[in-house]
């Protein structure tokens, strides 16, 4: 029946396989089996293709709400009391989160040859969000004003590949991260 809610238990398979299709490609990336999402999230291989036909549709689908959580978490920040500690705290959220965030990324890309997807709108989403994170911090003059979006954008996706492909602890990665804060703070 057309409009019809999915019933709680499909409902239930749905979220439990991009729980585990989330951690399954975000470890493994495009080499991960659809066959270990199945297993991890306790589900028959069927269930997966019924909720998701392709292997592609399930890494898009992954990656999708993976943006679609982090916009929302930008945006929840663009009423914070201290703009600063907004934009420089969310910018070390996304560098924290970045290798599995691109082991999703280059799965997907492997599969659909990076087409525009539906995870590139919800991608672009999320960088308007950052980017009013940015204005709201400029304004508040915690964030040097002639930095735009484009080259603190550009900024963000190097750190995040850096802190991701050279596997930085976490003290590697706060200093990492000190000194590019330090140079988009306001003089």
């Amino acid at each position: 029946m057309p409009g019809r809610p999915p019933r709680a238990d499909a409902q239930a398979n749905r979220q439990r396989i991009l729980d585990a299709a989330e951690h399954v490609f975000g470890t493994g990336g495009k080499a991960a089996s659809t066959e270990e999402v199945a297993r991890l999230a306790g589900v028959g291989i069927a269930t997966v293709f019924r909720h998701f036909p392709t292997k592609t549709a399930l890494v898009e689908s992954v990656l999708v709400r993976r943006f679609d959580r982090l916009r929302a978490h930008a945006d929840a920040l663009l009423d914070a009391a201290d703009p600063g500690a907004a934009f420089f705290g969310f910018f070390g959220h996304l560098v924290a989160d970045a290798a599995t965030k691109i082991a999703i990324g280059e799965a997907l890309h492997d599969l659909t040859g990076g087409g525009d997807t539906d995870a590139v709108q919800a991608s672009l989403g999320l960088r308007r969000s950052f980017g009013a994170l940015l204005e709201r911090a400029q304004r508040a003059g915690a964030v040097r004003d002639d930095a735009e979006l484009p080259e603190v954008y550009a900024l963000l996706v190097a750190t995040s590949r850096a802190a991701s492909q050279a596997g930085l602890d976490d003290d590697v990665r706060a200093r990492m991260l000190a000194i590019v804060f330090d140079g988009l703070a306001r003089r």
